[in-house]
């Protein structure tokens, strides 16, 4: 069966013919997109864009013309044009991640540097804390220790190492600003 009368059955809507036509150009369209989108694209992707050619050829065979060159160059043709539109969406679609990753690790970087200095703020606003009520707050938050612990290691009664935890935070609360 030569291009002429492929094109002319599949204008009447035989799916054979278009059947047959994906058998016998699939792999040529196949190697065709994959070299395009092998960057960019994923498998995904190229068979996409394969089909899309088919369903272009079903949808459009009066645009085939047989004195221009054979059906196959022609579906090369087609199969190049849509892997290249393809890979300028995929193109654009990754620079868009690209500055949104960029975007989202330079808010990172911020949230950092801001922890840091809340850390410092914090650090210095314990230090000028007087004692016990610095050594409270250490043991408590920075060792973890429960104010029974705190209370036995420093000689107080649980109450007041509860009450200087209270105060002491309070005051912290009012060093720092958010």
């Amino acid at each position: 069966m030569n291009d002429v009368q492929m094109i002319a059955a599949i204008k009447k809507g035989d799916k054979a013919f278009i059947k047959y036509a994906i058998e016998k150009y699939s792999k040529l369209l196949w190697s065709i997109a994959g070299t395009i989108l092998r960057n960019v694209g994923s498998t995904e992707d190229i068979e996409e864009c394969v089909a899309d050619v088919f369903v272009y050829l079903w949808q459009k065979p009066e645009k085939f013309e047989a004195q221009r060159g054979k059906l196959k160059s022609y579906l090369a043709i087609v199969a190049r044009s849509k892997a290249t539109d393809k890979y300028r969406q995929l193109s654009k679609q990754n620079i868009v991640s690209l500055d949104e990753k960029l975007i989202i690790d330079t808010f990172e970087i911020m949230d950092d540097i801001l922890s840091e200095e809340r850390k410092r703020e914090l650090t210095a606003a314990i230090e000028s804390l007087e004692e016990p009520d610095r050594e409270i707050i250490v043991r408590r938050y920075y060792y973890e220790q429960k104010p029974k612990e705190i209370a036995f290691s420093l000689d107080m009664p649980i109450k007041q190492v509860e009450n200087r935890l209270y105060r002491a935070k309070q005051r912290l609360s009012k060093m720092i600003v958010y």
